[in-house]
């Protein structure tokens, strides 16, 4: 039975734990024992740049198969009895990648309780240029076989490519987790496994929600909606949604766990709804919504039931035909609207957005802009409207020009979705609470000041703070201008977040900014962020990247030091760059990298540059005398400002480790410090996947973790 919490209303489950695969801080609360020696061990240490057993990311085994050493193993794997890692060609005679191609119907649950991941697996298989984004094709057990596959995953605005060999943990010869019903056929077990692997290993998908994974396949926006509170014509929303590409996940959170409802419903077990049609009978039309049960069997007991339901005998065979209705126990099943509201209680809705290829339906996808922004603390962390500070936090531009098409009410007929998503919070142990405000602007300054919003109320906004990984704010506005305000509960919260304004054609969203003709006294109204006056901008980097790295677009260790020699002499901060050493820039490249070849390239340097932006603002910010250094009393608070608490003894190390002889800290060697924090407490959680507080390593994995640091 399925043990997994998946679908709930807001707040009333656990967040899975784990959710987000990029380096990130601790929690707000100290370390506990095991933490801080794992930090104290870590950050004393010093070793050669590479390990010996990696060439590049291609690690081969004595059988000349691709062996993925950096798949993280816990104690599901390493100590339940009678596991055992074996290739596809070792289960049977001819393996195959797909059969017949990659279908819905080839989702088998395991022994593992992530039906929130199947569910959304399911979902994605009935749109084939979906699948292919996260599935390349081509991939095959036949010619060229090396016991390596790849996949992709959609991570905070950019696609990463996770890479897997095709050992799969099995029993008695069975694959214990996700398997197809043909025998031979290895996509989506495949595909379980290299999502485990960007989630930190299989225990971390015991628990989850389908909309996340879906956003981590698709690119989208996931949004969970009451089936209650859905407007009484739910197919012509339901249509709408399917049109425009939505996947739509499913289920009813109102029963005991591992038990069903006297139909046949699951409780807390993620479905996913694929179809909505009106089908026509001897009586007349019927709305019916299709539904897929990832476990491949317990359906619908209840009227239009596959096995059982004589409302079938009133539907001509052609119309069978054409919904492609099968009679059997595949897990997939017919009801009917009013049924389906019955027996469900949430849809959790992911909105798809710039299709690489259309869907064939008449209503184009919605149009994405990505805002990637911090809140840091003194800087750019207000708060809630609440407080004295809201005036801090980052503004967006937000200008509706256009009429939605198909709108019938002409003072609010511009469609739109936001969403706010926080990144890398969970493996921090740091859950911020987050929302949006939707203002007008009053004047032709696309900023608002603190005067202006003491007057101004929001046209629109999230009904409360949300801890939930991604708050969504759906509605429509008539034509103009708008700032959108995203912001944390509290003032002073550090976090980076990702603001996505999905829009129909024709309309745009920018950082808002102060305009310069503004009466100088209102100085304090005009947020600055310190790291503008002493770094480059992000297109400026982008120049000095293909300027400083090699022909194949990699940067190495002295690629950087010279690129950052070259960033750090142009602004306030020049002079600097005396202490920027190559050991730092060896540790920035080796934290950053993920796949152990001791180089960058633009997408991960990409991901540097956010923290190193981040970081120069919170030092800026606590070097109060200006001299260009931290004091050592100055560096506790800068950690704590960047997300890292750590305790007195921690604190003790990083004063006889990385201090001058004058127990401060040059500005390299505080970005150098906190990309070692940061990705440290990274790596402890990854595999601290059930939140214990303590790990379990064996000898190869400490080796490589304190060799390759």
């Amino acid at each position: 039975m399925d043990k997994s919490p998946s679908l709930s209303s807001e707040g009333s489950l656990p967040p899975p734990p784990d959710d987000d695969d990029s380096s990130s801080a601790c929690s707000d609360e100290l370390l506990g024992s095991q933490s801080r020696r794992w930090l104290s061990d870590l950050l004393a240490g010093e070793g050669p740049a590479h390990p010996g057993d990696v060439n590049g990311d291609v690690s081969v085994g004595r059988d000349g198969l691709f062996v993925d050493f950096h798949f993280p193993l816990g104690e599901l794997e390493m100590k339940a009895a009678g596991v055992k890692w074996k290739r596809p060609k070792e289960l049977c005679r001819t393996p195959h990648f797909t059969v017949d191609g990659a279908s819905r119907l080839d989702i088998r649950q395991g022994k593992l309780s992530d039906c929130w991941l199947l569910s959304a697996i399911a979902s994605l298989a009935v749109h084939k240029p979906l699948l292919d984004k996260v599935v390349p094709p081509g991939q095959t057990f036949l010619d060229g076989y090396k016991g390596c596959f790849v996949f992709r995953f959609w991570q905070y605005g950019q696609w990463e490519e996770v890479r897997i060999d095709d050992l799969l943990p099995t029993c008695n010869n069975d694959l214990i987790f996700l398997s197809s019903p043909q025998k031979h056929e290895f996509w989506s077990s495949l595909l379980e496994k290299a999502y485990a692997k960007l989630k930190g290993g299989y225990r971390a998908l015991d628990m989850g929600f389908p909309h996340e994974a879906m956003v981590d396949m698709t690119g989208g926006v996931a949004e969970v909606l009451n089936v209650s509170l859905l407007p009484r014509d739910l197919p012509v929303l339901v249509r709408q949604m399917l049109a425009k590409g939505a996947l739509i996940n499913c289920a009813n959170t109102l029963g005991p766990l591992e038990s069903k409802n006297e139909l046949g419903i699951m409780f807390r077990h993620a479905y996913s709804l694929t179809a909505v049609e009106e089908v026509q009978t001897t009586y007349g039309p019927v709305d019916l919504v299709r539904i897929n049960n990832p476990w491949g069997n317990t359906e619908w007991e209840g009227p239009w039931s596959d096995l059982n339901g004589p409302e079938w005998n009133t539907v001509s065979p052609q119309e069978q035909k054409r919904l492609e209705r099968v009679r059997r126990e595949d897990g997939e099943f017919w009801m009917s609207v009013s049924d389906f509201r019955q027996n469900f209680e949430t849809m959790e809705v992911c909105h798809l957005s710039d299709l690489s290829e259309p869907t064939g339906a008449s209503v184009q996808p919605w149009v994405c802009a990505m805002h990637h922004g911090s809140w840091v603390p003194q800087v750019s962390a207000g708060g809630s409207p609440y407080g004295g500070w809201y005036w801090q936090n980052p503004q967006y531009d937000f200008a509706l020009s256009e009429r939605d098409n198909r709108s019938s009410d002409s003072s609010k007929s511009c469609s739109f979705i936001l969403a706010l998503m926080q990144k890398y919070q969970r493996r921090r142990g740091i859950t911020l609470s987050i929302a949006l405000h939707i203002y007008p602007v009053p004047h032709e300054d696309k900023h608002l000041s603190p005067q202006d919003l003491s007057v101004l109320p929001p046209v629109l906004c999230t009904s409360h703070y949300s801890s939930r990984r991604e708050v969504v704010l759906r509605g429509t506005l008539p034509p103009g201008r708008y700032v959108i305000i995203p912001s944390t509960a509290e003032p002073n919260q550090q976090g980076s977040f990702l603001l996505r304004v999905l829009t129909e054609r024709g309309h745009a969203s920018t950082p808002a900014s102060s305009s310069a003709t503004r009466d100088p006294s209102s100085i304090q109204a005009q947020p600055q962020f310190p790291h503008q006056t002493a770094l480059p901008s992000l297109k400026a980097m982008k120049v000095l990247f293909k300027k400083h790295c090699n022909k194949r677009g990699f940067c190495k260790p002295h690629h950087l030091h010279s690129l950052l020699t070259e960033t750090i002499q142009g602004g306030v901060l020049a002079g600097s760059e005396k202490h920027l050493e190559l050991e730092h820039c060896k540790s920035l490249v080796v934290l950053m990298d993920s796949q152990g070849i001791a180089q960058l390239n633009w997408r991960e340097f990409q991901s540097l540059w956010e923290k190193i932006r981040m970081w120069t603002d919170i030092f800026l910010v606590y070097d109060k005398n200006k001299t260009q250094r931290l004091e050592y009393e100055e560096v506790g608070p800068a950690l704590k400002a960047a997300g890292i608490v750590v305790d007195d003894l921690v604190m003790q190390l990083v004063g006889l480790r990385y201090t001058e002889p004058d127990m401060t800290i040059s500005y390299p060697g505080f970005l150098y410090l906190t990309m070692k924090l940061d990705s440290m407490i990274h790596k402890f959680h990854a595999y601290d996947m059930v939140g214990m507080g303590s790990i379990s390593l064996n000898y190869r994995q400490w080796l490589h973790m304190t060799v390759y640091n």
